[in-house]
């Protein structure tokens, strides 16, 4: 059977994609796999996490419940791929190679765009041969999009190389039921072991009696490529006492040789200055995904708790009537402050079939990069962004005054939030400018996030928490309490840090600059002068959730 791309014919649209999901890291999927994942409309798993992976990947809703004959409405509800479980049976008993290509065909054969989606590479130390052997016997096409492979990825998060240009070979082994001749491997420089987990004791000492050094280094790195990775490195003569002793779990990659004494140097990802840090983002699940994605770069995983809530105002008609002068031509300006307020007014003009060229003659400026960027997928460039601080003073200390023979008109439309400052209000008027300050959203207290999330605030389950505006003090502490003494408090400037000191809250970390950017770089650099310390020290690092300060007091108790 020659295997072909699918055409438009019914019988060649029978079609599965085997896609590598990497070893977990979802930053680490190809650019094949997620084109094939945002188009698929069938995504069959392989472990739980996969599903959380894909839905994180193209921003979709949780799951719901759907009835067996519901398939393509369940596809449509979720607004995205209907998943089915490839691990494990509805007994919940691991599927064979044999029923999980049953399962394969079976959604093939319904010619929707189906996913096989496996762990690390679907032809490297995985059942990926079996199932396209079954699809090839079945008349089904398909392709392999090879992923990155837990074999090497692993020892590379943990700082390993394989290969240096005096260790030029490796050898990998499965050590899953079956019987090896280690006196075979004896001259091979580098071992990657998988599976060996449960019987690294037995295989260290089956080396050691076949030749192999007892002080020959080995390393064991646990759920490597995301932030619950640990990595422990040992020698062949203690690694059986030292994995029990640090509890050593698969999933874990093992490897014996010369090559693991380089992580002392080569260590990065652990080393990460959040890294493993449980960091809180009390704001608006759109607002969220830039701060989320800074903070994870530096090694912590990050948890959107949306404290407020964006809503249309309560009366509608001065936001109609400012939409109205602007298309009439009653403003020279318009001030856009956030990119609530860019949506808020973009969503008006398509209520109103209207369009970007409104905007015609008219003069922009915006506070901050987000704001710009909103405007430019608008079609939209700012005259005006602030050269300095990125806020309404910001934008003041650049605004022209209004100067009668070079403005025809000398009104601002200003659309903002309900809860905004007069500040630019007042600031543009002393400029000699008109302003219409129009509610064009509100903003509410969301609701309380569940229950474990409220202990895990008051608890100090959570490392870290990073407050971006005063609003998002406030409304935090109303809906889940105060976080507790032994969490890190990060706030975006002055004002924030007031508020939080005000409700009781120590402040820790003052970013220099208020953007988000600056606030993730400035917890960061906490993060790893706090490590500095305590490897100066020589005291075992720790996340401020492991350690309970005795001397940590908050502001309000001083």
């Amino acid at each position: 059977m020659t295997n072909t791309a699918p055409s438009t014919s019914a019988r060649q649209t029978r079609w599965v994609s085997f896609v590598g999901a990497g070893p977990g890291d979802p930053d680490l999927l190809t650019v094949r796999a997620a084109e094939l994942l945002r188009d698929a409309e069938i995504v069959i798993t392989e472990l739980p996490e996969h599903e959380a992976l894909v839905r994180g990947l193209l921003g979709i809703p949780e799951p719901v419940e759907v009835e067996d004959d519901a398939e393509t409405d369940a596809v449509e509800a979720v607004g995205g791929p209907l998943f089915i479980d490839g691990g494990f049976g509805e007994d919940g008993q691991p599927l064979t190679h044999a029923a999980r290509a049953k399962v394969i065909i079976r959604q093939a054969k319904t010619g929707r765009r189906v996913v096989r989606l496996m762990a690390g590479d679907p032809f490297l130390y995985a059942s990926g041969p079996e199932e396209a052997q079954a699809c090839a016997k079945a008349e089904i096409g398909f392709e392999i999009v090879p992923g990155v492979s837990s074999v090497s990825a692993v020892p590379a998060y943990a700082g390993i190389p394989l290969t240096t240009k005096n260790h030029r070979e490796v050898t990998v082994l499965s050590c899953s039921g079956a019987s090896i001749d280690w006196s075979r491997y004896i001259d091979r420089p580098t071992l990657v072991l998988l599976s060996a987990v449960g019987s690294i004791a037995e295989i260290a000492r089956e080396l050691i009696a076949a030749g192999r050094s007892p002080e020959t280094p080995v390393s064991m790195t646990r759920t490597g490529t995301v932030t619950t990775q640990r990595t422990l490195v040992s020698t062949l003569a203690t690694v059986g006492v030292d994995a029990r002793a640090a509890r050593m779990e698969a999933p874990a990659i093992t490897v014996v040789g010369p090559v693991v004494d380089l992580r002392e140097q080569l260590s990065w990802f652990e080393n990460k200055p959040l890294f493993g840090w449980r960091v809180l983002v009390p704001r608006t699940k759109e607002q969220a995904a830039s701060l989320s994605m800074r903070l994870r770069s530096f090694g912590s995983e990050p948890e959107e708790v949306p404290t407020i809530s964006v809503e249309p105002p309560r009366n509608p008609q001065q936001m109609d009537k400012a939409v109205r002068g602007l298309v009439e031509g009653r403003y020279e300006w318009i001030a856009f402050t956030s990119v609530n307020a860019v949506r808020a007014v973009r969503e008006k003009f398509e209520e109103y079939g209207l369009d970007a060229r409104a905007f015609s003659g008219l003069k922009i400026a915006a506070v901050g990069e987000k704001t710009a960027a909103s405007l430019l997928d608008w079609g939209l460039r700012a005259d005006l962004v602030p050269s300095g601080e990125q806020s309404a003073r910001g934008l003041l200390e650049d605004w022209p005054p209004f100067d009668e023979l070079l403005d025809p008109i000398n009104r601002v439309f200003l659309p903002r939030a309900d809860i905004a400052t007069e500040n630019l209000v007042a600031g543009l008027i002393d400029l000699g400018w008109e302003v219409d300050d129009v509610t064009a959203y509100r903003t509410v207290r969301a609701a309380p996030p569940p229950a474990p999330t409220r202990e895990a605030i008051k608890s100090g389950k959570f490392d870290a928490v990073v407050f971006t505006s005063s609003s998002t003090v406030r409304n935090l502490v109303g809906i889940a309490g105060k976080p507790h003494a032994s969490t890190i408090i990060a706030v975006i400037g002055p004002a924030t840090a007031k508020t939080a000191e005000e409700h009781g809250l120590r402040v820790d970390v003052l970013a220099p600059n208020p953007s988000v950017e600056d606030l993730a770089d400035a917890l960061a650099d906490f993060g790893a002068a706090r490590r500095a310390s305590m490897i100066e020290a020589g005291v075992p690092v720790t996340k401020p959730s492991e350690r309970r300060a005795a001397g940590r007091r908050r502001a309000s108790s001083k």
